[in-house]
């Protein structure tokens, strides 16, 4: 069945059968879509109404078929903020994802408002919507002659990360579980020492020829992932290593060689710390101390 319009290609490339990203210049988010039979399924729905908008005008050239499914990889306002314009879609996401943004919305919302005139109007427009079709640890959606699979395979860039697997096209929707266009954003809901094994999951689903595609950035291979795999292990094992050594936290940035520049890791050393705390691993220093929290490190991540 050809689903297409004449001209998408203006907009959309695609990466496997059925399977098309886009990438957005506003805080280079990579959305993507997945055509099946019975309508489509859309990945991530951009920063507001706005943008969602756009997005919805984009999906028009792309196809006639309506969006009937919704997969949001995790709760930040980049990829969750357009949801509102889907209200006719089942909306799929982790089930910490509504409680996040109830707790957390607002705070967004109101730092998105002061970024100009134009965003101060679309988030008074703004209707947080969250997912409506929340789940555990996997999940499956019925395209009507392809299924999708929804995976939760840990803790990392948030607490409700999801990647969305479409297995007849050996194609996987990775979120910001994997980045291309910068280093992994840490942000302070992050789980810097957890994303390791989640990323070793995340990596059980792919094949070397599977196409990888981010939350921002360029689309990639089983081969990238691996690499950052090994990045983001490398900072989980200096973060335990300089903790087990006695540095204090506010000097672990300076302590140790890191694979990212240290001006992005900021959160990662203080989550890091508190984790290792929280757990009953001895640290030096205070609770609290080390590099200060930033006043909205989600902007963009």
């Amino acid at each position: 069945m050809n689903v297409l319009r004449a001209g998408w290609a203006e907009s959309w490339t695609e990466m496997g059968p059925g399977c098309f990203v886009r990438r957005y210049p506003s805080f280079d988010l990579t959305v993507g879509v997945v055509a099946g039979a019975d309508g489509l399924l859309v990945v991530d729905t951009r920063g507001g109404p706005r943008e969602a908008d756009e997005l919805r005008a984009d999906l028009a050239r792309l196809s006639d078929l309506p969006v009937r499914w919704v997969v949001d990889t995790h709760w930040h306002f980049d990829h969750t903020f357009g949801n509102q314009r889907f209200a006719g879609a089942a909306i799929y996401g982790h089930e910490t994802v509504p409680g996040v943004l109830a707790e957390r919305g607002e705070e967004v919302r109101a730092a998105l408002a002061r970024r100009s005139p134009e965003w101060e109007q679309d988030m008074a427009d703004l209707a947080l919507t969250p997912p409506d079709r929340t789940f555990a640890s996997v999940a499956v959606i019925d395209l009507g002659d392809r299924v999708v699979e929804l995976v939760h395979p840990g803790r990392g860039h948030t607490d409700g990360d999801v990647v969305v697997r479409v297995p007849d096209a050996d194609l996987v929707f990775a979120g910001d579980l994997v980045e291309e266009s910068g280093p992994p954003a840490y942000g302070d809901d992050s789980f810097p020492l957890e994303w390791p094994s989640t990323l070793e999951v995340f990596t059980g689903l792919l094949t070397p020829a599977s196409v990888v595609v981010p939350g921002h950035g360029a689309v990639v291979d089983q081969a990238f992932v691996t690499g950052q795999f090994g990045d983001v292990t490398a900072v989980a094992e200096t973060i335990r290593r300089l903790a087990g050594e006695g540095v204090p936290e506010a000097e672990a940035l300076t302590a140790a060689e890191w694979p990212y520049p240290t001006e992005r890791l900021a959160e990662a050393v203080r989550r890091g710390y508190q984790h290792l705390r929280q757990s009953g691993v001895p640290t030096a220093g205070p609770a609290g101390s080390g590099p200060g929290r930033r006043s909205l490190p989600l902007l963009g991540q």
